[in-house]
């Protein structure tokens, strides 16, 4: 039997790492774009921009995995997503990101908007390019601000991928709760459930000391 539970949690947690990673590749860039365009000096982009964050982040994720992977298939004759477990991951990856993205772009804006003016006027002193001043001094400046509130919202993305069971995606917590409800040949099982507990703990973990580590070595760059 445990070797069993072992299995399929492990299999879920790879799931689990899967969207986890997607999501973060997607949604940093995305959401430096998207800061971009709520600093914009251009009006219409600015608000449109602003709007949608607004948008995003008032609303819960599961209702944005719900409308996402259901309504297309409501709107048109059939559902645009692949069949099967590919589909299901496809939708949660789109949802996630974007959804990441949007937080992630008003923390990217808040660090931009951090950096003392008189540390560009300096460099433009100086001689420095505009791209020069960006990458040699505001840089740094910017991801020391922005460390602590990005590393919480990757920490709380480990556990928001088990918000992907509610379109049937086998993550972690999926995999556990299959166990209560009958599959792998038993039923009323829950210690398994509870023991996804550890995966995540252990996995949240690791990611703060690394983003520990990260923040020491920015210490550097007084701010």
């Amino acid at each position: 039997m445990l070797a069993t539970v072992l299995g399929a949690l492990n299999q879920g947690f790879l799931k689990t790492l899967q969207l986890f990673g997607v999501t973060l590749l997607g949604a940093i860039p995305l959401g430096l774009i998207i800061s971009f365009g709520s600093m914009t000096r251009f009006r219409p982009l600015r608000w449109l921009t602003r709007t949608v964050v607004w948008i995003v982040r008032g609303t819960p994720l599961m209702l944005q995995l719900i409308i996402i992977y259901y309504v297309p298939g409501q709107i048109m004759d059939s559902s645009p997503w692949p069949m099967g477990e590919n589909g299901r991951f496809l939708a949660s990856a789109i949802a996630f990101i974007f959804n990441y993205a949007c937080y992630f772009s008003e923390i990217f804006r808040g660090g931009i908007e951090g950096v003392p003016r008189g540390q560009r006027e300096a460099g433009q002193v100086l001689g420095m390019t505009r791209s020069q001043i960006f990458f040699r001094v505001e840089l740094m400046q910017m991801v020391k601000r922005i460390m602590p509130p990005i590393s919480n919202e990757i920490i709380t993305l480990v556990k928001d991928t088990s918000l992907a069971r509610i379109i049937a995606y086998e993550e972690l917590i999926k995999a556990g709760y299959d166990f209560l409800k009958g599959s792998h040949g038993y039923s009323g099982l829950l210690w398994p459930l509870f023991f996804t507990g550890v995966y995540y703990l252990l996995f949240s973990g690791l990611l703060t000391i690394l983003f520990n580590r990260t923040e020491r070595r920015l210490d550097y760059f007084k701010v």
